[in-house]
């Protein structure tokens, strides 16, 4: 089988960095992706031990804790944008950033002109949620990360950045697989015995 493009391509072609990673889930494509889509990385006891030692590792000043809105959601409200979204099957968010620095903070750039974004001293960073169906019931769920330096400074800056935490982020998206198929499968199962009760009473 020919590997499928993945979408964040059109926005970073060529990455200094691409980390990937997939899981095969028992359960319909249109329900792995709504369940990621609210999944809160917050929620989950190990994610937020990675973040709070990043925080005290580059002495972030701490801010309150979000609300539970769902991974989306939660990274625009830290200024991550919207690149592409086909709807139940993938969704690209990207932003530009200086994740070397104490504070880091998320700047949106527009889908048009993401690819050509060339401000000196920053990375381009997106990341992808993708529900391939296999089956009726059996999904291919992917997330990709792809980073792109601006410039030498940037990359030198990331290269150390990544040697220190990029194993962190590596743990973060396979917890975060591994919660999905939990969720994905009791929500399965949940809808198929609602299904089943009420054909027996129809």
């Amino acid at each position: 089988m020919i590997p499928r493009e993945s979408p964040a391509a059109a926005f970073i072609p060529k990455p200094y960095v691409r980390d990937r990673h997939e899981i095969v889930i028992a359960a319909p494509a249109d329900l792995v992706f709504f369940e990621a889509t609210r999944l809160s990385l917050q929620s989950l006891p190990l994610v937020r031990a990675i973040f709070r030692t990043r925080a005290w590792l580059m002495r972030d000043t701490i801010e309150p804790q979000l609300r539970p809105l769902g991974i989306v959601a939660e990274t625009m409200v830290l200024g991550w944008g919207l690149l592409a979204h086909t709807p139940c099957r993938t969704i690209v968010m990207g932003a530009a950033a200086r994740p070397w620095m104490r504070n880091v903070t998320f700047r949106p750039i527009l889908a048009e002109t993401f690819a050509r974004f060339a401000e000196p001293d920053y990375v381009k960073i997106v990341w992808t949620l993708e529900a391939e169906p296999i089956g009726p019931e059996r999904t291919r769920f992917r997330t990709e990360t792809r980073v792109e330096p601006t410039d030498r400074a940037a990359r030198r800056k990331f290269f150390w950045y990544w040697m220190a935490f990029g194993i962190g982020v590596r743990f973060i998206r396979w917890n975060m697989l591994r919660e999905l198929r939990r969720k994905a499968l009791r929500h399965h199962d949940e809808w198929s015995h609602h299904r089943i009760v009420r054909e027996n009473h129809a």
